[in-house]
């Protein structure tokens, strides 16, 4: 539970959110009265792929409290991220923008003095609040209330800041970011409705889970996917020389392999930094060295061991989230959605991380429950992308979408009613390159059913058929039967280029990433 202090503190903080003056175009709206519009809930995850989680149809793992809100609500199994990495995406839903317009294509500072749905919302009358995983560089803009990681932050014992300062929180991430996120809904102005992002850490990297998940998983043998030892015959080279293989570049830290006594400092930040070609262990009670394809078998193991301890954490939390809401009266009048930055590569392709155009890394789970306006358990085939987050948000609270936004509301999609105009394709580009892992830059069109990729700065292509290879195995861009389907897809792709304004003005120079730093910490009181 928070501490008597803390909710001192977020009363007194969401007491001090009055009324914001309103921007014209939103006063008749806000007139209509809180009780009209829909509380909207946005919990998201950092780097949960969509193949772990049940109602998605994972063969590794079981999620009852996501499967629950599908089930009460809907699935949408085409939402992709237009540029698949943290910060990128996450100004993308913020903004409605793609990153060649919000600033943002790699890991650079958010500009919060541009227009955001959070500042829109605000204006609408809607008391907004941001807990968790923000990952911006720059601090929340258009928040009545926020209390955010610094970067990445951490899985144990994590840091939070807000604009009063850091406390250091005792627990593990998942539990205390839904804790906090319990605290905002309980302490909210109740003549207001609600826009509340909740953004976890987990899953990502490292992958480090709490204990009471770790020894869920502990021993448990994953299933491996079909792709897991891809050869990457007929594709282009990046591919071959990126440094997201699970195999090859995985550390010891990521194994969580135990450092040898007495090692600190630096010494140990390099240790830990190695990615080993040997490990000794234990297996089946006997200790030994493994290597070759023994060694890959353990690693992948290992990963999907602590990966999946951590999304269960999430579940759990999700699910105790959704028990205050439907506890309190707030089941029908509130749309939940759950999401996750981008999807996220679990051995496909031999792969770790995400950033590739592939369908692992590329489509982003959502479900959504909203009793007044969904039917339980629809499902949508509809392409969305992560610029139509922000459409939707405002088109919940009765706003217009602005001009300059590059998305459009999910709501007809969620009532059934797919617009016959919705898009049939989407475009992507991915920008950093050689960044953290070495994955070449490139952008493309995914359609109903086909993939187009160019690698500009290789200017090598890739082509799939996701009807006949929805492994995304065979590279048909030099088929001869498949020439005409090329020559449409470059059509598209360029098409959708000229429309959303990519004139590649980040092609060539990359913006520097972030030297924020956060505000010295103040002293604050503990949680738990």
């Amino acid at each position: 539970m928070i501490s008597s202090s803390r909710r001192t503190f977020l009363t007194h903080a969401t007491g001090l959110a009055a009324a914001p003056l309103l921007a014209p175009w939103a006063r008749a709206q806000s007139a209509r009265g809180a009780a009209a519009r829909p509380n909207i809930l946005f919990i998201m995850t950092d780097d949960h792929s969509a193949q772990a989680i049940s109602c998605y149809g994972s063969k590794i793992n079981q999620t009852p409290y996501l499967d629950r809100l599908a089930a009460q609500g809907m699935r949408m199994d085409r939402v992709f991220v237009t540029n698949s990495i943290c910060t990128p995406s996450r100004a993308a839903i913020l903004t409605g923008k793609y990153s060649h317009l919000n600033g943002v294509p790699v890991f650079n500072r958010f500009d919060g003095s541009q227009p955001h749905v959070a500042k829109m919302l605000q204006q609408a009358g809607y008391y907004t609040a941001m807990v968790g995983k923000w990952h911006l560089g720059s601090d929340p803009t258009g928040f009545d209330y926020w209390n955010i990681l610094p970067g990445q932050g951490v899985y144990e014992n994590p840091t939070l800041y807000d604009k009063d300062g850091s406390t250091v929180y005792q627990g593990y991430a998942t539990d205390i970011i839904a804790d906090l996120t319990l605290d905002v809904l309980k302490n909210r102005p109740a003549d207001k409705p609600f826009f509340i992002m909740s953004h976890h850490k987990a899953p990502h990297r490292e992958w480090t889970p709490d204990e009471k998940h770790r020894k869920q998983f502990e021993g448990k043998h994953i299933p491996e996917p079909q792709t897991l030892r891809d050869d990457y015959a007929g594709r282009t080279d990046a591919l071959h020389e990126q440094q997201q293989s699970v195999f090859r570049d995985m550390t010891r830290r990521d194994l969580k392999i135990p450092p040898p006594p007495g090692l600190s400092g630096p010494p140990l930040q390099q240790w830990m930094a190695v990615k080993p070609t040997e490990v000794e262990t234990v297996v089946d009670g006997v200790r030994k060295t493994l290597t070759g394809k023994e060694l890959e078998d353990w690693k992948y193991q290992r990963y999907m061991q602590d990966y999946l301890a951590c999304v269960q954490s999430v579940d759990d939390n999700v699910g105790r989230v959704m028990d205050w809401l439907d506890d309190n009266g707030l089941k029908d009048n509130t749309v939940v959605i759950y999401t996750s930055d981008q999807g996220f590569f679990l051995g496909e392709h031999g792969l770790f991380d995400k950033r590739f155009m592939y369908e692992e890394s590329l489509r982003m789970p959502f479900l959504v429950r909203w009793p007044a306006g969904i039917k339980p358990g629809s499902t949508s085939k509809a392409i969305g992308i992560n610029c139509d987050f922000a459409p939707t948000f405002l088109d919940l609270a009765g706003q217009p979408t602005p001009g300059d936004m590059q998305g459009r509301s999910f709501l007809p999609v969620w009532k059934g009613k797919t617009p016959k105009d919705w898009r049939h394709a989407m475009y992507y580009r991915y920008y950093h390159d050689p960044g953290d892992h070495n994955t070449r830059a490139h952008y493309g069109v995914r359609t109903d059913a086909h993939k187009l990729i160019y690698f500009w700065k290789k200017d090598q292509w890739e082509c799939y058929d996701l009807t006949a290879d929805p492994l995304e195995l065979h590279n048909i861009y030099q088929d001869p039967k498949a020439q005409k389907t090329v020559a449409l897809l470059k059509r598209e792709l360029y098409r959708l280029k000229k429309e959303l304004k990519d004139d590649d003005q980040f092609a060539d120079k990359q913006p520097e990433e972030s030297s924020y730093v956060p505000a010295p910490p103040k002293k604050k009181p503990l949680i738990r």
